[in-house]
């Protein structure tokens, strides 16, 4: 990698970091050109240059930390040996990311980032572009292993992350009546019990 590109990679870095102390400061209507180049001390001419525009920037940090999500809530699940240890290893994975990173986690919550997932689905649609999600993926092997009830990959899904994703909600909209360490521990259990194979599913 060149110097200039190593220039460029650490100028996007410094505009990313500075967009996450904003929006944390201040939520999405405070994100503006003038406040994330003061707050990262790099020039409007290069914001434009890597980003194309306040929403370009955006959408850039909600695929930054969607990715470090994704990530981490992968890697908890390799090391899982049954779909039941993955769902509660999941779970964990998931609340422990929204305690840590808070600021980030109500940017993925946000409804920029639902918006932005809705355009993003009708994109690959419509491209014919769909790929298995790794998720899918691991959901698909205990299906037909037995150990997840038999319904589409889709509806499991939406049975195991959406429940983790409404108290990650609540939690993040400053509710004070969720404990997130307590859901980890109470969750898994209960959405287990809702896509076991021997759950009464037809």
């Amino acid at each position: 990698m060149s110097r200039k590109q190593q220039r460029g990679e650490a100028t996007v870095e410094q505009l990313l970091d500075a967009a996450l102390r904003v929006y944390a400061e201040t939520g999405e209507q405070g994100l503006t050109v003038a406040a994330i180049t003061r707050a990262s001390g790099v020039s409007l001419g290069s914001l434009y240059h890597h980003f194309g525009s306040i929403d370009g920037l955006l959408d850039a940090l909600v695929d930054r930390w969607l990715g470090r999500l994704l990530g981490e809530t992968l890697a908890a699940l390799e090391h899982t040996r049954t779909a039941r240890t993955g769902i509660r290893a999941l779970v964990r994975a998931y609340l422990g990311f929204v305690q840590e990173h808070r600021a980030a986690a109500r940017l993925l919550h946000s409804a920029h980032a639902d918006r932005r997932a809705m355009a993003d689905g009708r994109r690959l649609r419509d491209a014919q572009e769909a790929r298995v999600p790794p998720l899918v993926q691991w959901i698909q092997g205990y299906v037909e292993r037995g150990e997840l009830a038999p319904l589409e990959p889709p509806l499991i899904e939406s049975l195991v992350l959406g429940p983790v994703v409404g108290i990650a909600r609540r939690w993040l909209s400053g509710i004070d009546d969720v404990d997130l360490d307590r859901a980890a521990v109470l969750l898994p259990e209960r959405i287990w019990r809702a896509v076991a194979a021997d759950s009464g599913t037809d």
